[in-house]
């Protein structure tokens, strides 16, 4: 190893105590420390591959070739590597005179190879072929004065606080550049020189340079911005990258669901406040859940319809109702699918004997009602949850008595007076809403889960373009078999026309289920904004976000965030008239 000690810090004078009787001031007046004494580093060691600057361990690469086509931007995966890195780019300016006459001399030279190759008998090499049509093409644009020439060097330095770091940076630095076609080497022997020519001073120490055009050179530069403005859509907000408009339609992607992640007082209400004014303007229906009875006030304020859930209510949704206008082959079997899914998230676990006893009471209790696999039977009177209570309390067994006794709650108890009427509503207005403030802490998932099956009914049977937008999801993500009945909504949305909108605060939660994690990979739009520092490493891991990114949502303002749609994103403000503050606030 060569271990130099380039750097020393000066040493204290005999005359100057250690007690703080002098400052540095003191000993700078009397001239024994200068400036670069206090900002050298203690110590500098250069080893064959990497150089040591007190703790901190780098290494240097330089780039010695590039591929032969690139498009703009090309170095982009680079510029937001997930680590710091110190990138320098050097330029400079050739006369094209002489490089004229350069190249003059080095086409003359593969003209006779391929002429002498040829004369042989041999094959000419497509490389050296290659290269001549390259610089005959290059030749008549430095001619016409249509480009100019320039010596190019690129220098990436990796800072490391372990050598074992450094080595783990270093390889992934190099897998990035192998695949953007770059050949890159490690300065050996000249990490100091490298090290050197990536400090922002302009000291080209390795002087490893490259030919470029114009062209090339403009493409290498590392501006980069995804422009997400469209023809059509509504307007989002702004660009914080170029300060553009983010104008985007949902329904041309390929599925219309979005997920908004963020803490609580973020904006997400507003944000999707906002866009609903906006989707009603594009003649799209909006309906939304709302646990909290956030969008009552704009409710009354677009004349939409605020459908409340509570005992005194005068809404009911009959889980049991079947679509008979124009239903799906399988129907029934569906429907009662659905309702084993609704009756563990009423009842909770069950066991396999439990879950057959469920479906043979299901069937029998539609039996009783007088509906069959037979379409033209789904017109009666659909049963009650109290019906299937009293096939259980019927069957006389241990198992169906345990389960009686779980619903008799939602039959006879405190909430018998909201899942078990027969449907007093159906969706008719373009904007509604189902306010579920009112009920128990532990009949929202069930309430939810209710909704979600009814509207579905409804959207199945009219098909024009709709937002459902589910706030406060985790209620449904937390319960395994409505969290998968809601991932399942969002796989089939998109046959109906409809874009699901999921919104929730307890991110770390959301993203830690399967069921959440597939509903946001499932989502073509995804909006993160303010996030607090315990759910941003998840969300930076799910979104492979930079480390630029991640500091970004910790630090971003209220209704500032990241925009993903399909595979660009941007960092971006929402924006708002006086007039749609004024409708929302």
């Amino acid at each position: 190893m060569l271990g130099l000690n380039l750097f020393n810090k000066a040493k204290k004078p005999a005359d100057v105590k250690t007690n703080g009787a002098h400052s540095v001031a003191d000993v700078m007046a009397k001239g024994s420390v200068s400036v670069r004494d206090i900002v050298a580093p203690s110590y500098v060691e250069v080893d064959f591959n990497h150089i040591k600057i007190d703790d901190k361990y780098y290494r240097t690469f330089f780039v010695a070739g590039y591929p032969r086509y690139v498009s703009p931007n090309w170095l982009y995966s680079l510029i937001t590597f997930d680590h710091p890195l110190y990138i320098s780019m050097y330029v400079y300016p050739s006369e094209s005179k002489a490089v004229l006459g350069e190249l003059k001399k080095k086409i003359a030279e593969m003209e006779a190879t391929i002429e002498n190759d040829i004369k042989e008998g041999k094959v000419p090499d497509p490389t050296v072929q290659v290269a001549l049509d390259d610089a005959l093409a290059l030749q008549a644009e430095l001619a016409k004065g249509a480009e100019r020439f320039f010596q190019f060097g690129l220098y990436i330095t990796i800072p490391a606080d372990t050598l074992e770091e450094l080595d783990h940076i270093s390889k992934q630095v190099d897998s990035v550049l192998s695949s953007l076609l770059i050949i890159s080497r490690q300065a050996t022997l000249e990490m100091e020189e490298g090290y050197k020519s990536t400090l922002p001073m302009f000291y080209d120490k390795l002087a490893v340079w490259r030919n470029m055009d114009t062209t090339s050179l403009a493409m290498t530069f590392p501006f980069s911005t995804a422009a997400l403005t469209r023809n059509e859509g509504i307007l989002y907000g702004i660009n914080k990258h170029d300060h553009s408009l983010i104008v985007f339609d949902r329904f041309t992607l390929e599925n219309a669901n979005s997920v908004i992640l963020g803490k609580s007082g973020g904006g997400k209400s507003f944000l999707v406040k906002l866009e609903a004014l906006r989707l009603l303007m594009m003649d799209v229906d909006v309906i939304i859940i709302d646990p909290e009875n956030e969008y009552k006030k704009l409710t009354e304020s677009v004349t939409g319809e605020f459908v409340e859930f509570a005992s005194s209510a005068k809404y009911k949704i009959n889980p049991f109702e079947l679509e008979h206008t124009n239903p799906e082959p399988d129907e029934l079997q569906n429907k009662i699918l659905n309702l084993h899914s609704l009756m563990r998230v009423i009842m909770g676990e069950l066991t396999p004997a439990q879950d057959a006893l469920l479906d043979r009471s299901l069937v029998a209790t539609y039996q009783a009602k007088g509906i069959t696999q037979d379409p033209t039977t789904f017109k009666n009177e659909p049963p009650l949850l109290e019906d299937l209570y009293k096939v259980f309390i019927g069957m006389e067994t241990v198992e169906a008595r345990e389960m009686a006794d779980r619903l008799e709650k939602f039959v006879k108890g405190s909430a018998s007076g909201i899942f078990n009427q027969q449907s007093s509503f159906d969706i008719t207005n373009r904007f509604t809403v189902f306010g579920i403030r009112d009920l128990e802490e532990n009949l929202r998932p069930i309430a939810m889960y209710i909704v979600l099956d009814f509207i579905w009914n409804r959207v199945r049977r009219i098909k024009k373009k709709r937002v459902l937008v589910v706030d406060e999801a985790w209620y449904l993500i937390k319960n395994k078999d409505s969290g998968a009945y809601l991932f399942n909504f969002a796989k089939r949305a998109r046959k109906y026309q409809l874009g699901l909108t999921t919104i929730t605060q307890d991110v770390e939660d959301f993203i830690s289920t399967n069921e959440g994690k597939a509903i946001v990979t499932n989502s073509s739009l995804q909006i993160i904004l303010k996030q607090s520092p315990a759910a941003v490493d998840m969300i930076a891991k799910t979104f492979y976000l930079t480390g630029g990114e991640r500091h970004f949502l910790l630090s971003s303002a209220v209704g500032e965030g990241l925009f993903f749609a399909g595979q660009s994103h941007v960092g971006f403000q929402v924006i708002a008239s006086p007039e749609e503050k004024g409708i929302i606030e």
